[in-house]
């Protein structure tokens, strides 16, 4: 499948550039993705909002809805077919996803996630310790940002702490854009197969955790089979621990290169609002993965025939002149937050939004107290970031530490 549209990524360019250089054509542009396949991207907050208030109706996350991913125009060897096909929660439409999206949600009502808070203050400082006995020249990545989530989730899910090692490694090795696929698939298996060994034990003898509510509600009926089960535990563990990752890793560069910004968070506080305009600045997902159009329809004044492919690139849109000034390219805690799309809008949005905001806070405001002259060991023109233009962040942020707070 070959085309005329202009290619996404673009060679010998970030794909944050490519996006922002499209948007100035359009607000939703047709272009190629690698083995030339055709695709739509939302590039601006209007378009990006339109869409995300459309979900479950106009557009769909069901492969199905997609006829070049079946009818023989997409390779079977494309390299992102995985991805697409997807199988979890973020796949499903409609009654299906609202059933198991109501399911999940119970895990992160407000009381739940506010109950959660000492557990996660406690990681943070644990992990923190590690940081300062290491000195200076410690990567934050896999010391601090890459841990921390993941120490989480696995508090959420009532993983035992013995295992918890394998749990990160097996995550790293799935996120790893350099595992081989036999190695990939593999460490799939087994982290599947440990999810499902994790449901059968809580089914044993259940705990104060989401497997065990997961568990309870399928023993109730036939609202939640172990597949979907285990689909939803595999969904928040990947996607929830890179975004969070990412999160952190874009907050802690943005506060080295406007260190007025981080006096303005150290004096009032303000660590919420650190978290949020990271999100907007330099969002963890670069672009979501795919929507399919139900319908012809029009976003942005652009038409969309129906059964297109639609990505939302959150990156671009959080930098839209038009909805946040000419200034939109510059960090500011202090800006306005109504209306941001930083964790979704409509039916999608992020569940685990409150959990991500209690992680990046608390990770935050700790690691400036305990390291209030905290600086990058390296320029940041030579910090490494994920090749994904799905999910994008630092891979690796060698610190200095200066004095250190108890």
């Amino acid at each position: 499948m070959t085309t005329n549209l202009p290619s996404f990524p673009a060679a010998d360019e970030a794909p944050l550039d490519t996006c922002l250089r499209l948007r100035d054509i359009a607000p939703v542009v047709e272009v190629e993705f690698p083995g030339g396949v055709p695709a739509y991207l939302a590039l601006t907050h209007d378009a990006v909002r339109q869409i995300l208030a459309g979900d479950n109706k106009t557009f769909l996350r069901e492969p199905r809805h997609w006829p070049a991913l079946h009818d023989g125009s997409i390779p079977e060897d494309w390299p992102l077919r995985a991805i697409v096909q997807g199988g979890h929660l973020s796949t499903k439409d409609g009654a299906d996803h609202r059933r198991l999206r109501g399911l999940v949600g119970k895990a992160f009502t407000p009381a739940r996630v506010q109950a959660l808070e000492p557990r996660v203050q406690r990681i943070v400082d644990g992990l923190l310790d590690d940081v300062v006995a290491a000195g200076d020249g410690v990567d934050l990545v896999p010391a601090f940002t890459e841990a921390l989530p993941m120490w989480v989730i696995c508090e959420l899910f009532g993983v035992p702490p013995e295992d918890r090692p394998r749990m990160r490694d097996w995550t790293a090795a799935l996120l790893a854009h350099t595992t081989p696929p036999e190695e990939a698939f593999a460490t799939q298996r087994a982290l599947q197969s440990y999810l499902h060994g994790l449901v059968e034990r809580r089914r044993e003898a259940p705990g104060d955790d989401l497997t065990s509510s997961l568990v309870q509600a399928r023993d109730e009926g036939d609202r939640l089979t172990t597949d979907e089960l285990v689909g939803v535990l595999w969904l928040m563990l990947v996607a929830g621990h890179e975004t969070t990752v990412h999160m952190l890793g874009h907050a802690i560069v943005a506060l080295a290169q406007n260190p007025g910004q981080l006096e303005l968070a150290k004096a009032g506080d303000r660590w919420a609002d650190v978290v949020e305009e990271t999100l907007r600045y330099r969002h963890s997902v670069m672009m979501t993965s795919f929507r399919f159009t139900a319908e012809d329809v029009t976003v942005a004044g652009v038409p969309i025939p129906k059964g297109r492919a639609v990505g939302v690139v959150y990156q671009a849109s959080g930098l839209d002149p038009d909805e946040y000034g000419e200034d939109a390219d510059r960090f500011d805690i202090t800006r306005e937050q109504n209306g941001r799309l930083t964790f979704g809008h409509g039916p999608r949005y992020c569940i685990g939004a409150s959990l991500a905001r209690l992680e990046g806070r608390l990770a935050l405001a700790t690691l400036y107290r305990r390291l209030p002259e905290l600086a990058l060991a390296v320029d940041p023109g030579d910090i490494p970031y994920s090749p994904s233009f799905f999910t994008v962040g630092p891979l690796s942020l060698p610190v200095t530490l200066g004095p250190v707070r108890s």
